[in-house]
């Protein structure tokens, strides 16, 4: 593909005040041009002012990510936008209720797994262009329950086992390749995030968990880590205490 970029390009999918803005501004600072990606418009203007003002190259599109139609139409408008894609961030919140394991019955694992798929959507998109060039990479974040148990998240925690195990799986496939895939799991409140101002008012749904608040430019900086080096498939953020 012939790129109108003179800069490589990232693509945050699900941006968010929080780790979706600190990675679109930490690959900034690392000369990528950077087009961000979310349901509503109704903060695009702020997120494309802090962005210019840090001198990033920038442009926002509106599209859900679980509308396969419409995150199709928003990676072709970027490619349009830019000519090319050299890395995605995928970061959607999820949006699967919490509830405990032991509540846990089949139409809720369905539900909890089939919030995974746009996220392989997500990367079906760009893993031609990713594998022709041999070069780029899909980054991913997800919850610590994925690795550590945690009863009262429920499907949650099955939804983060099945895309962390999908970003370590396609870390093995495409390195050989040259292209990067890794994840950062978090467990902890993400600071200036939505998940956070939304659970801070109801601490019970973690249990008898102690939450601390992370940094989502320390996280974005660990995900950048990752990329450069291209060593390891993930980096693990525990800040939960109980």
């Amino acid at each position: 593909m012939t790129s109108t970029s003179p800069r490589p390009v990232l693509l945050v999918i699900g941006v968010g005040p929080g780790l979706g803005m600190s990675v679109a501004h930490r690959f900034g600072s690392e000369g990528y041009a950077v087009a961000v990606v979310s349901r509503s418009s109704t903060r695009h203007a702020d997120y494309l002012k802090s962005l210019a003002d840090a001198g990033v190259e920038a442009a926002a599109f509106v599209a859900d990510a679980a509308d396969p139609g419409a995150l199709r139409s928003a990676v072709d408008a970027v490619r349009d936008r830019f000519g090319r894609i050299d890395v995605g961030y995928y970061g959607p919140a999820a949006g699967l209720p919490l509830a405990d394991i032991l509540d846990l019955d089949a139409a809720g694992a369905e539900t909890a797994l089939h919030d995974v798929v746009p996220a392989v959507d997500f990367a079906s998109l760009l893993l031609p262009e990713l594998r022709e060039r041999g070069d780029g990479g899909l980054l991913f974040a997800g919850g610590l329950s994925s690795v550590v148990p945690m009863p009262p998240l429920g499907g949650l925690a099955l939804a983060s086992a099945v895309l962390r195990n999908y970003a370590l799986t396609l870390h093995t496939a495409l390195a050989p390749i040259g292209v990067y895939a890794g994840t950062v799991t978090i467990g902890g409140l993400i600071d200036r995030g939505d998940l956070h101002s939304a659970l801070v008012e109801d601490p019970d749904r973690f249990g008898n968990l102690s939450v601390s608040i992370l940094n989502p430019d320390e996280l974005a900086d660990l995900l950048w880590t990752l990329f450069r080096d291209r060593t390891e498939p993930e980096a693990v953020v525990n800040a939960l205490i109980g």
